[in-house]
């Protein structure tokens, strides 16, 4: 059933109108054009279309966009834009971490979920808190590096 909803997305509200069920990726891409998270596998195991939901990694190819209501939900436009980009997004530049690019968006809220519950991570505990992220292009190492480089420069989250 057809209803409107607003949210509150990257610090805005918008109003929507969809079907409770839908998914928020749906909404964010093709409602609201914010295409930084991508439709990867839609079983939520690849983290392509990872989106911070109250500062919380959610996976949102299957999150309905009825369950978001109310919340904060942040993309990665959220964080940075490309004249000013956030230093967690500025650090993977640095960094060289994209290759095809597709599954960066969702490294990056993944970083930034890690970063936000704890500031200053181990080595170990940010591959822990990213491997549920797939990256065929394999620049796993790179993402790892530019992680660490933002702890090092004390990016605050």
């Amino acid at each position: 059933m057809t209803e409107t909803f607003t949210l509150r997305v990257n610090g805005r509200d918008q109003s929507i109108t969809a079907d409770g069920d839908t998914p928020l990726l749906y909404i964010l891409r093709n409602d609201l054009e914010l295409n930084g998270a991508k439709f990867g596998c839609g079983l939520a195991q690849c983290g392509a279309c990872a989106v911070l939901l109250n500062g919380a990694e959610i996976r949102s190819c299957v999150t309905p966009v009825a369950s978001v209501v109310g919340s904060e939900i942040t993309t990665t436009e959220g964080l940075g834009t490309v004249d000013k980009p956030h230093p967690l997004q500025a650090a993977f530049v640095a960094e060289q971490a994209a290759q095809c690019g597709y599954c960066i968006s969702g490294m990056i809220i993944a970083a930034a979920a890690i970063l936000k519950q704890n500031p200053k991570p181990s080595e170990e505990e940010i591959k822990a808190g990213m491997s549920g992220h797939l990256c065929r292009c394999g620049t796993h190492y790179r993402i790892v590096r530019a992680i660490e480089r933002a702890v090092k420069q004390g990016v605050q989250l």
